[in-house]
């Protein structure tokens, strides 16, 4: 009998496995390429390159996520209104879509790194066919090819989950697998068609898959961890039908078109479609199989900190599983501490963090003082920004200050080749493991998903039905375990009478702070279509600065005693462009080309 635990330990001493997939050559399009490497055979009658195969599907899931997205240094994230980007070429990505500058032709073009919205996908979801085709006639037994068929099913669904995001229907190419010489002519699936397809294909692969924790041969073995289960299909559903009930999908395609608008959203707006988000995520909820890292003893908020450098814990429902890593310490690190703060923070969303009772800082019953601003917050800013007077790790794996304050000429992290917004970013950093440093990062997962996320997708569509009051338990979950205090009614700091619209702004901003810099907020605004709203010029269109300047030269910047500073609020840097036909991306005019029932998304 095969035996897959034995096969998997074996599998870790051959050397250089990452050429088996020398057959997964660059996408064109829906096409690959075969190379001189293993050709299907030789791969899919061998136990070890199958399982392989199956790897190099995984090694893609971050990819938008991926901090080193684009030039190795650009992502989403520098787009939006959270993040100020160290770079201002216009020929990088991040600055094309923050300029309003991309187009249907310089996608992929100007720069070739931006194609990946639509060539990664695609790429995988060939890899995925293959994979399915072959199971049948590998070596593998038929306990495992059923898993692995799970897996595949469940991964092809997230691709598609990709691309419908960016770009609302797409050609929905079934199980086939194409060769560089096949004829294609596909039109777009209607989008409503694609969300039935991709829901259906993660309750086909949850019915394969081993649920969360399960022990070994029932569940995965230890070396398998981090592979897609029951709950992974169940949380991507729940995405994919909050997306589907969003204001951007759900009737509200930007175009008079009876037939592009069918292809790009549904064709009219149903309440029904949130309630469809809102069972979805209960159905997360009621599994069991999650629950918030929750640690407030350790300090206020701990839990929420010690999640993102811990690989192991029970919030993670979709990852990317790394061995010990600086990943993210080197993308966010101050230049004291050897970093590239390659995406620096913003005010903007500094500005969102409510106070340590819960209550906005614009409510003047929050205690919110602009003289000493960072003091009494919710301890979720703490660990998402580093401001002027944090304390992080040196080079030197000690504690030290970091200084973000101008105007007197000394050396700190604002001085010198600095933040220019006043932050860096702390979010998913290890506090005490500077990039330069000699101490060792964490073993940490990227959270492609997590189950904070469910408990937001449910507050989001609950309210959408209009029964707002079944979304305030969701939410104060997630403020307790963030560490605000819960105050005498045991609300947390909310309003415990909102109305729909009050409780969507709520969670619109409460999701913006719980998930900043987890690949959300570009996806969120275009969903949302706030994005209009959010950038194009007016005050609100540029990304905000918290100037320091230091009174004086009393008090002692290796203490931190004595120190007087002055905070200024200033609307200075990265104005922001966006158009109408932006709340979809334009599919690149090659592919367009290439096949003529492909009709282009709305005013590309």
């Amino acid at each position: 009998m095969y035996n897959y635990k034995r096969e998997m330990k074996k599998l870790l001493t051959i050397l250089a496995v990452g050429v088996i997939f020398a057959s997964c050559t660059k996408s064109e399009g829906f096409l690959e390429n075969k190379t001189a490497g293993l050709d299907e055979t030789q791969v899919f009658s061998d136990s070890l390159r199958t399982i392989q195969f199956l790897n190099g599907i995984y090694g893609d899931i971050g990819f938008t996520f991926n901090k080193q997205r684009w030039d190795t240094h650009g992502n989403t994230e520098q787009s939006v209104d959270d993040g100020e980007y160290t770079y201002s070429a216009a020929y990088r990505p991040s600055v094309m879509l923050y300029q309003g500058t991309l187009s249907a032709t310089n996608l992929g073009t100007t720069n070739p790194t931006m194609i990946d919205f639509w060539s990664v996908p695609y790429t995988n979801i060939r890899r995925c066919n293959m994979l399915l085709r072959n199971l049948p006639v590998t070596p593998l037994s038929a306990t495992m090819q059923s898993r692995m068929q799970g897996e595949a099913r469940c991964l092809r669904a997230w691709y598609y989950m990709q691309l419908m995001s960016a770009y609302g229907g797409v050609p929905n190419v079934g199980d086939s697998v194409f060769v560089i010489t096949d004829k294609l002519n596909f039109p777009r699936a209607n989008y409503a068609d694609l969300v039935t397809y991709v829901s259906n294909e993660l309750d086909a692969a949850a019915a394969l898959l081993p649920t969360p924790g399960a022990a070994y041969p029932a569940g995965y073995d230890n070396l398998d961890y981090g592979r897609v289960t029951k709950g992974t299909c169940l949380g991507l559903k729940s995405r994919l039908l909050l997306y589907a009930a969003s204001p951007l999908f759900n009737g509200g395609a930007n175009t008079t078109d009876a037939g592009i608008a069918a292809v790009v959203s549904y064709p009219t707006y149903s309440v029904s479609r949130w309630q469809a988000a809102a069972d979805a995520a209960q159905a997360v909820i009621n599994s069991g199989y999650y629950a918030l890292n929750v640690d407030n003893t350790t300090q206020a908020g701990f839990g929420f900190y010690k999640m993102f450098i811990s690989r192991v814990n029970n919030e993670i429902i979709f990852g990317k599983y790394r061995p010990s890593n600086k990943d993210f310490e080197y993308v966010y690190n101050p230049p004291t501490r050897s970093g590239a703060n390659y995406t620096r923070g913003t005010h903007n969303l500094a500005e969102c963090f409510p106070m340590i009772n819960g209550k906005s800082i614009t409510d003047a019953t929050s205690g919110y003082d602009a003289a000493n601003p960072y003091a009494n917050r919710d301890p979720r800013f703490r660990y998402t920004l580093i401001y002027n007077g944090s304390r992080y790790a040196t080079n030197s794996n000690a504690q030290d200050f970091v200084w973000t304050f101008t105007g007197t000429g000394e050396t700190n992290d604002k001085y010198v080749a600095g933040t220019n917004t006043g932050y860096y970013i702390r979010k998913m950093c290890d506090s005490s493991a500077s990039y330069g440093g000699s101490a060792a990062g964490p073993d940490r997962t990227w959270p492609i998903m997590r189950y904070a996320e469910i408990l937001l997708n449910y507050a989001e569509a609950i309210n959408e039905t209009g029964q707002t009051a079944l979304a305030y338990p969701k939410l104060v979950e997630l403020r307790a375990r963030a560490g605000i205090n819960p105050g005498i009614d045991n609300m947390y700091g909310m309003n415990p009478s909102m109305t729909q619209a009050e409780m969507r702004a709520f969670i619109q901003n409460e999701r913006r702070i719980e998930l900043a810099y987890e690949d959300h907020r570009w996806n969120d605004i275009r969903r949302w279509k706030i994005a209009m709203t959010l950038y194009n010029g007016t005050a609100t269109g540029y990304n905000k600065v918290m100037h320091v300047a230091r009174v004086g030269s009393a008090g002692s910047l290796t203490t931190g005693v004595g120190l007087t500073f002055t905070y200024t609020v200033e609307n200075t840097i990265r104005q922001h462009v966006f158009r109408p036909e932006m709340y979809l991306l334009p599919i690149p005019d090659a592919e367009i080309r290439k096949m003529p029932l492909m009709v282009q998304n709305p005013g590309w």
